[in-house]
């Protein structure tokens, strides 16, 4: 029996294998102002037991698909639930990908959301924005003070 393959860098992944898909709520910073943004982002399974835990998090809620749902063609597709303003994640494919991979090691995972339903029941807050473009620059004065044996030879 010859099984279908729909990725040819990832011959594991079949074309109905479980997939959670989330709307994030992201911020993008423009001339020191937040801007709200919907984003389309894989949920893997660890992440999704540690929300349904109760942990905050950034998604309004989560759908569970199969793969062939949200990839076409290393290509993504929108399902109809997501706005259309939601943009997908960066190297979204890839994350599709792995996220596919840990609910296959995890399988007792796919049980807290049945393949073609939506959970929302999550601790959704906004008390730490997710900011998209931010960018870190270091300063002298972030650096740690070292004693000043540390690196001597006693």
């Amino acid at each position: 029996m010859a099984t279908t393959t729909i990725f040819s860098n990832a011959p594991e992944i079949q074309p109905d294998d479980y997939c959670v898909l989330g709307l994030a709520t992201c911020y993008l910073k423009e001339d020191g102002e937040f801007h709200a943004v919907d984003v389309i982002e894989p949920i893997p399974s660890a992440a999704l037991e540690a929300i349904l835990k109760g942990v905050p998090t950034s998604f309004r809620w989560a759908r569970a698909i199969p793969v062939k749902a949200a990839i076409a063609v290393d290509t993504p597709q929108k399902l109809a639930e997501f706005p259309e303003t939601a943009q997908f994640c960066d190297d979204f494919v890839p994350r599709v990908l792995a996220t596919v991979r840990t609910y296959k090691t995890r399988p007792q995972a796919q049980s807290h959301i049945p393949i073609g339903s939506q959970r929302e029941d999550f601790n959704y807050s906004l008390e730490r924005k997710r900011v998209l473009n931010a960018t870190h620059v270091v300063r002298t004065e972030d650096n740690v003070k070292q004693h000043p044996h540390t690196h001597q030879t006693l």
